[in-house]
Order: structure tokens, then C-alpha cells, then sequence
């Protein structure tokens, strides 16, 4: 089986959408019986392309109203800074996001709170305290004009 053939982009496609969908659903959705939709939703997942099936909250109503995205420059980079700071990252559960980036700063940082005192705390307890953050500079998310998590599927 070619792994993305255009069935396989369609099961991707209606998963994105809605990933409680069972594999009857599936199976109807794009023409073929549910055995092979099967196969070819294991397949997608052993190969990690369908890494985690998840449901998407709404920050906002979670209590959630702030969200942050900073900028962080590290002093230097070298053995154990990068991996200390990445570790502080994946453990943090107010960072959603973290991709390390050119040009002025090192990381680029996504961090919701409920407020922005808890942004502050979030701040002195987790980032300042980090070794070797030389800075952070913070952007206040005004509105999000456009959040998807739906991947463009190649053809």
C-alpha cells in the first residue's frame, strides 16, 4: 500500500476534522469496508503519521484567557543549557508550544495562564530561574485570527 494514496489522505483529512471517529465512520466516509480502513489507519499510525488522536479545548473557557508568545534567548548554548532548558519545557504544562528558531532569539514559546499575574508567576518561578536565559520578550495575544491544527495533507 502507498501510504498516502488518496484514500489514506482521506482517512487524514476526516481524522483531522474529527478524531472520534470509529472506523465504521471512516469506512463510510471514504468508500471501502471497515477492514481495510483498518489496516490502513494501523499503518498510518505505525509509521507516525497518525501520531496521537486528541480532542481540542477552548482555552478561554478552561479559565485560560491569557496567551503569550515569548521569545527566549539563551547566554550561551553550551552541553546542558539547550537540554535543561528543553526539558524545563516539555514538563511545563503552560507552554503549549516550543520551537527552536533563527535569527534574535533562541526558542519561540507559546504559554497560556488565567491571568496576566499568573503569566508573571509562571515567569519568575519557571523561565527566570532557568540557567542560562539571558532574556525573554513577551507578546500578549490580543486575538487569535486564525487557530487550526488540521495539517494541508500533500497530493
Amino acid at each position: 500500500m502507498n501510504m498516502l494514496d488518496k484514500t489514506s489522505r482521506r482517512i487524514i483529512e476526516c481524522l483531522q476534522c474529527d478524531a472520534t471517529l470509529s472506523v465504521q465512520q471512516l469506512a463510510e466516509a471514504v468508500g471501502l469496508s471497515p477492514t481495510p480502513v483498518w489496516r490502513r489507519l494501523k499503518a498510518l499510525e505505525d509509521a507516525g503519521v497518525v501520531r496521537a488522536r486528541v480532542t481540542l479545548m477552548d482555552r478561554e473557557k478552561l479559565g485560560l484567557a491569557v496567551c503569550v508568545l515569548a521569545h527566549v534567548t539563551l547566554v550561551r548554548h553550551t552541553e546542558g543549557v539547550v537540554e535543561d532548558f528543553e526539558r524545563m519545557v516539555r514538563t511545563s504544562p503552560e507552554i503549549l508550544e516550543c520551537a527552536s528558531t533563527t535569527g534574535e532569539s533562541d526558542y519561540l514559546i507559546k504559554v497560556v495562564a488565567p491571568d496576566m499575574k499568573a503569566y508573571d508567576r509562571f515567569l519568575q518561578e519557571r523561565l527566570f530561574r532557568q540557567p542560562g536565559v539571558a532574556s525573554i520578550k513577551s507578546s500578549v495575544v490580543l486575538r487569535e485570527v486564525k487557530y487550526d491544527t488540521a495539517l494541508p495533507v500533500p497530493r
